[in-house]
């Protein structure tokens, strides 16, 4: 099996997005990539339970890409092992009445994890920078005081937004949360087989939505502005990692694996010591209860 190198899928310079790989061979088959996946996934709880217990860092999972890129099923494949009490995942959608009451950040910045905890952004803070240059129409929704008509959304407009962003990412991260960024890389061809598999297999009818051909006409620009926001926003404290997405049991072995391998590094995260008092009685609490 090929060797995952986490700096192989590190955006740590400036990328084209036509040059980052959609597809890699990791050299074994569909069902070694499951095996190899719940072993990490295993290792992760185990990191997971001792972040809950240490209390000291949250991790908080960004995952971004497009339509039909896998992002719901790669949460619930590489997450599967986790007690429940130390994750928690949210879906970004359109944001409600009150979400537009307040800045575009507010609804993300409320559901960070807790330390000890991992969180997961299911869509994120980066719709803000890539459906809104899309669809900057969206931007008239947000009623912010500098933005009166279209003519207000300038250069020096995104360029505020993205600075936002990184200062974001930056405070969370000096505060100890360890983030992590995946950009789901689909490509055109693989998106279409998987709308065609929706619309051909009943069970999934419900997955489609017309939108999802609205979108896909718009295929060039979201690349164009994916490629802007990896280069802009993808940081040492937060870092964006190309995840090839069009072969899904291998973009959650690699994802899972990329957790893995940066989360262990942290040495510093261990199981809290008992207080003296507690621990000179252990061999007394044994006693008492193997009398009863």
């Amino acid at each position: 099996m090929k060797k995952i190198k986490v700096e192989d899928f590190k955006i740590s310079s400036k990328v084209n997005i036509k040059d980052l790989e959609t597809k890699v061979d990791l050299g074994v088959g569909k069902k070694q990539l499951e095996r190899e996946l719940r072993t990490v996934s295993e290792n992760l709880a185990d990191i997971q339970n001792t972040m809950y217990a240490h209390g000291k860092y949250a991790v908080l999972m960004c995952i971004q890409g497009m339509d039909t890129a896998g992002k719901d099923s790669l949460i619930r494949e590489v997450f599967k092992e986790f007690n429940v009490r130390g994750i928690v995942a949210h879906s970004f959608k359109k944001p409600t009445e009150l979400g537009l009451k307040h800045d575009y950040l507010w609804r993300h910045v409320i559901a960070l994890p807790a330390r000890g905890k991992f969180g997961i952004f299911n869509r994120t803070h980066y719709e803000n920078v890539l459906v809104t240059r899309v669809h900057p129409e969206y931007l008239m929704y947000e009623n912010m005081p500098d933005v009166n008509s279209l003519d207000d959304v300038d250069d020096a407009f995104w360029d505020r937004r993205f600075n936002e962003i990184n200062n974001f990412e930056k405070h969370i991260a000096e505060n100890g949360t360890i983030v992590f960024k995946f950009f789901l890389n689909l490509s055109k061809d693989e998106q279409k087989n998987r709308l065609l598999r929706r619309l051909n297999k009943p069970s999934k009818n419900w997955k489609f939505s017309p939108d999802d051909l609205d979108e896909r006409k718009c295929w060039d620009d979201y690349q164009d502005y994916y490629e802007d926001a990896l280069n802009r926003t993808s940081k040492e404290h937060a870092p964006w990692y190309n995840i090839p997405a069009d072969d899904k049991p291998a973009a959650r072995y690699i994802v899972a694996k990329i957790l893995y391998d940066t989360l262990k590094e942290y040495t510093d995260i261990k199981e809290p010591e008992l207080p003296a008092k507690q621990k000179a009685n252990i061999d007394l609490y044994k006693a008492q209860l193997e009398e009863e």
